[in-house]
């Protein structure tokens, strides 16, 4: 189990980590295909540039909060130049904790009137 104050200094999250941690949540994507999950799953309003992408992408590996993995399609589906990454359990671990703190904030804009209340 990972002591509570390594997942707390990560926080918080940068948007693009967050994003890209949440689309790593579902599947081990490669670069390419992270962007493409980040734009799906934000209708668009979230686009992560390249260079966005892979300096946040080494943050995150240094950080231990994703890996290089080395599952793999098979080879007539895939180009063998892409890297695919998956999400740690700490990086689960982080991304709920950031959620966590997110709901607590959206609780408070709530109560002071600057957030739509729960349907």
């Amino acid at each position: 189990m990972t002591k509570p104050d390594e997942v707390e200094k990560l926080l918080p999250l940068a948007p693009a980590s967050f994003h890209i941690l949440l689309a790593l949540a579902g599947a081990e994507l490669h670069g390419y295909a992270i962007i493409q999950e980040v734009e799906a799953r934000t209708a668009g309003e979230v686009r992560l540039g390249a260079g966005t992408l892979y300096r946040t992408i080494q943050r995150l590996l240094e950080q231990g909060l994703i890996v290089e993995t080395e599952d793999r399609p098979a080879p007539e589906l895939d180009d063998e130049r892409r890297r695919y990454y998956a999400i740690t359990t700490f990086g689960a671990e982080v991304a709920r904790a950031e959620t966590a703190r997110l709901e607590r904030l959206l609780k408070l804009a709530r109560r002071s009137g600057l957030a739509h209340q729960k349907a």
